[in-house]
């Protein structure tokens, strides 16, 4: 595992942790936030964090928008859990590929009711 594959690891267990004891600011108060990836460039200045949001019930831009108003109290605990000369710059972005892929199985799954039912009309 390289550097940057270990500061990755690092900032989505401590920022997981971070956003599960929970952000005051009252958009992101009592969504469930969690953290998918992240992703660090190569001189450190930036991470991209991918989040799903569960309960934001079609406010996940709101959501967002929180979470960058509170970017410096969530980088001042990262900088208490993370040593690193100094903290990337926090861009949160929705990550949606398990909406994607809920979607897909939906579909997946009523092809395979269409299929048998024509397979039982057939029978008859």
């Amino acid at each position: 595992m390289n550097r940057y594959e270990r500061i990755n690891a690092e900032l989505k267990k401590q920022l997981s942790i971070i956003l599960r004891e929970g952000v005051s600011d009252p958009r992101v108060a009592g969504k469930m936030i969690c953290v998918t990836d992240t992703q660090v460039d190569t001189d450190l200045t930036l991470a991209q964090v991918y989040i799903s949001i569960l309960g934001a019930n079609g406010k996940e831009q709101e959501v967002l928008d929180g979470l960058h108003s509170a970017e410096g109290y969530i980088k001042s605990r990262l900088k208490n859990m993370i040593k690193l000369r100094s903290m990337p710059a926090l861009r949160f972005k929705l990550d949606t590929s398990y909406d994607y892929g809920t979607k897909i199985s939906k579909i997946i799954d009523e092809l395979h009711k269409n299929e048998s039912k024509a397979s039982e009309d057939n029978q008859e």
